[in-house]
């Protein structure tokens, strides 16, 4: 008898997120996937224009007070960074650490990854770096750490914690203060409440870098899962809501119209949008009660004069699953 045909391949995650979220009402698009080796390029220019003031300000708070966050972390610690990027603020962090253990550099952009390991360790030389290509959502595995490690750190700059609804925020720290375990420590970025203006050329740049990045979404399910949809049809749009305390990203179809994806066709009136990703701003009255449910002690807080920016240093107290 001739041999049953192999199986289909599983259908891909980016596949599986991008068709629930745009066949529901409203549509969505997770923000996780903006961050392909275009994306993440896209990003890391983001990041150095002059509206968008989180990286330089985050940056400035870490110059200044990096020695007494080092001081927090102590020596022999691994340091775990979630969505690592270029690295660019680690360095900074790991000068200024007493003999640190070694880096874990987490990314779901593997090429970025990589490249950005590499040069690490050309610039650390007898540091241990070992980066992780994962989507730090979801359950992950850490890598062997050096048996003299005295504690695990997770470094989390840049504000991504916005970018989770509230109780994704809460269940994601007490993740974090899972995989760091007892006696761990958390470095956590946040982007305080601040007036609407400073917001809105932050997330909508005259240069239309936010908005090409916002649509490399599209383009980026074009090239990988066959979609047809035309990137020109569909507008860049970033409203902060202020009841939710929230910028919101949105791709807004210019006019109704039709777009294919495995099979699906997927209408869009006229204005009809894609909501590609929250940014939540906090102010640390609430942030820093939430993260004592998540057994997140705060330790530390340093911040920049106009009190835009926070960097905040938890104790966590909770068991590791692995312990």
């Amino acid at each position: 008898m001739p041999s049953p045909p192999p199986a289909p391949p599983p259908p891909s995650l980016l596949l599986q997120d991008a068709l629930a979220g745009l066949l529901a009402t409203p549509k969505t698009l997770p923000s996780k996937y903006f961050y392909d080796e275009e994306g993440s390029a896209l990003f890391e220019t983001i990041t150095r224009l002059d509206a968008y003031y989180p990286t330089r300000t985050e940056r400035g708070i870490l110059e200044r007070h990096v020695g007494e966050i080092a001081r927090a972390v102590g020596p022999r610690a691994a340091i775990i960074e979630y969505g690592s990027g270029s690295s660019e603020k680690t360095r900074l962090l790991l000068d200024a650490l007493d003999s640190p253990a070694a880096y874990v550099p987490i990314d779901i952009s593997a090429d970025f990854l990589l490249v950005s390991a590499e040069q690490l360790r050309t610039e650390y030389p007898g540091l241990p770096v070992l980066p992780v290509e994962a989507d730090y959502t979801r359950p992950f595995k850490l890598p062997e750490l050096p048996t003299d490690t005295r504690r695990r750190v997770v470094f989390f700059p840049g504000s991504t914690l916005g970018n989770f609804l509230p109780d994704e925020a809460t269940a994601f720290l007490k993740q974090a203060g899972e995989l760091a375990g007892p006696n761990g420590g958390l470095i956590l970025g946040v982007d305080l409440k601040k007036d609407r203006a400073v917001l809105g050329v932050a997330y909508d740049d005259p240069e239309g870098v936010t908005a090409q990045f916002n649509k490399n979404l599209l383009v980026r399910l074009n090239r990988e899962l066959g979609a047809d949809f035309d990137v020109d049809a569909f507008d860049h749009h970033a409203p902060y809501n202020e009841a939710e305390g929230r910028v919101e990203m949105h791709l807004v179809s210019r006019y109704d119209q039709t777009v294919h994806l495995d099979g699906h066709a997927i209408p869009f009136r006229a204005r009809e949008s894609i909501h590609t990703e929250n940014s939540y701003k906090y102010d640390l009255g609430e942030l820093v009660p939430r993260a004592a449910t998540a057994g997140l002690t705060l330790e530390g807080s340093w911040t920049d004069p106009a009190g835009w920016f926070a960097v905040l240093f938890f104790n966590c107290s909770l068991q590791r699953p692995d312990a």
